[in-house]
């Protein structure tokens, strides 16, 4: 591939990378290297990247599209560190067109137009495309924007644009529909692991002249810590490395207690993949269901300080509503529903504040197995017999023939009786009789039962106990 260089007047993130990568890093006088980890361990080589297999995976779309070179206008949209600038670089590399990367904190206008210019005369000369990557994109203005649109739309220029931010809302229509939107996601802790050893392991690039000793338990831990940002991870772990002192046999451990003091905060043994992660939710739930608000909130504050999805908990939260406390207190399923929607409004880290609400709740109501139980019951039936007939005066009539046939007779509009109760079949006529809720006799379900018994004409002893 012939070598190209970037015009010498135009703004570029990338200029002379590719020379930088095949160099040892830049190093001030006394040889301290200055470029950050995470900027060093850059990968080469769509095999050296990490994560979003679903877009560069073996066959997937763009890495199809990268490695043929038939690159549309694109936006990739992510949280930050999970590979959008990276991807950038690999097609600056990989690309036969004319590559320039630019700001959106730091361009206007005026260098766009400057990129645009050039791309025509490059295009009349030579014939060679300009692909410009807009870092940042939704820090354009939508008047900024609209300036870039009709070069997009003639193939001028193809845009790659990189964004924290919903393009739905941060990208103008028109610009958008131009664009592919490729999604990439938070790395999972493995994979961060990867890049983290990777580091520790590389003598030209990263960590590994240092022979530094860590376990998988510590890296799996700031892993999780940095909640899926592969750069702020490997700078954590920059850092931490730098700060150490040879142990009584000379050598380079990092612990725990290292990694900790570099974040500024301790890291919790909870990872978001594996044995872990299911033990914890497990133990945070038991304790709710066991009417502990302590160790429910402990255990919260474990999987939020391991950096679990929010609304994995408030999801679990809201199915122990109904499982474990149920019609006890039915109040319980619209806590943990409100806790589970001011989560997905508001975010973290203030969204602790309802999830703790909607644990303290749960675990000081009343608890009812019994909608869980019932249902199983009930379940039981239908599947015994699946076929069961609907009593014919609970079928609607809604021809004259289906009232010959008796559709819909007799039936008992409970409204017109006092207490609005009208005493009927109601089930299939095998099942009746049948018992399907066995209510508790705790809270609000203890008054159910003796309402429920007082329609039936039944004693009104107290409700039967929970298993």
């Amino acid at each position: 591939m012939a070598k190209r260089q970037n015009n010498d007047d135009s703004l570029s993130l990338f200029d002379d990378f590719r020379e930088r990568q095949s160099c040892a890093p830049p190093s001030d006088k006394e040889g301290a290297v200055l470029e950050p980890l995470a900027a060093r361990m850059r990968p080469r080589t769509l095999d050296e990247y990490v994560g979003q297999r679903h877009l560069v995976g073996p066959g997937r779309v763009l890495r199809h599209l990268l490695e043929c070179d038939r690159l549309p206008s694109m936006i990739f949209w992510g949280p930050p560190g999970t590979g959008k600038t990276s991807l950038a670089r690999l097609m600056a590399t990989l690309t036969k067109g004319h590559f320039i990367a630019l700001s959106a904190v730091t361009a206007g206008v005026a260098e766009v137009r400057k990129v645009v210019a050039e791309a025509r005369g490059r295009w009349d000369l030579s014939r060679v495309r300009t692909v410009l990557f807009l870092d940042e994109i939704h820090r354009f203005s939508k008047s900024q924007q609209d300036v870039i649109l009709p070069h997009v739309e003639d193939g001028t220029i193809t845009l790659v644009g990189a964004t924290t931010e919903n393009p739905s809302f941060q990208v103008v229509g028109p610009l958008l529909s131009r664009c592919r939107v490729f999604t990439l996601y938070s790395l999972k802790p493995e994979e961060v692991v990867v890049l983290l050893r990777r580091a520790l392991q590389d003598e030209e690039r990263g960590l590994g002249r240092l022979k530094i000793t860590v376990s998988d338990e510590v890296l799996q831990a700031l892993a999780s810590a940095c909640g899926g940002d592969a750069r702020a991870s490997l700078n954590g772990l920059e850092e931490a490395c730098n700060s150490l002192q040879p142990d009584e046999n000379g050598c380079l451990v990092l612990t725990h207690e290292h990694v900790a003091e570099t974040l500024g905060k301790n890291i919790a043994h909870h990872y978001r993949a594996g044995e872990g992660h299911y033990d914890i939710i497990s133990a945070m739930i038991k304790s709710i269901r066991g009417s502990d608000p302590d160790a429910g909130l402990y255990w919260l504050a474990r999987l939020l300080e391991g950096g679990e999805d929010p609304l994995f908990i408030a999801r679990r939260l809201v199915i122990l509503a109904s499982e474990d406390v149920g019609l006890a207190d039915s109040n319980g399923l619209t806590v943990a529903m409100a806790a589970q929607q001011a989560v997905h409004f508001i975010g973290m880290p203030e969204g602790y504040y309802p999830l703790a609400h909607a644990v303290l709740y749960l675990s000081l109501a009343p608890k009812s197995n019994s909608v869980g139980m019932s249902y199983g019951r009930a379940l039981e039936a239908v599947r015994s017999d699946p076929g069961a007939a609907v009593p014919l005066h609970l079928r609607n009539a809604p021809t004259k023939l289906m009232e010959r046939l008796g559709y819909g007779k007799g039936y008992k509009y409970a409204h017109d009786f006092p207490e609005h109760y009208a005493k009927q079949d109601y089930l299939p006529e095998s099942l009746r009789g049948q018992r399907f809720y066995q209510p508790g006799n705790l809270g609000m379900e203890r008054r159910f039962a003796l309402w429920q018994q007082h329609l039936r004409g039944e004693d009104q002893g107290s409700g039967q106990g929970e298993k």
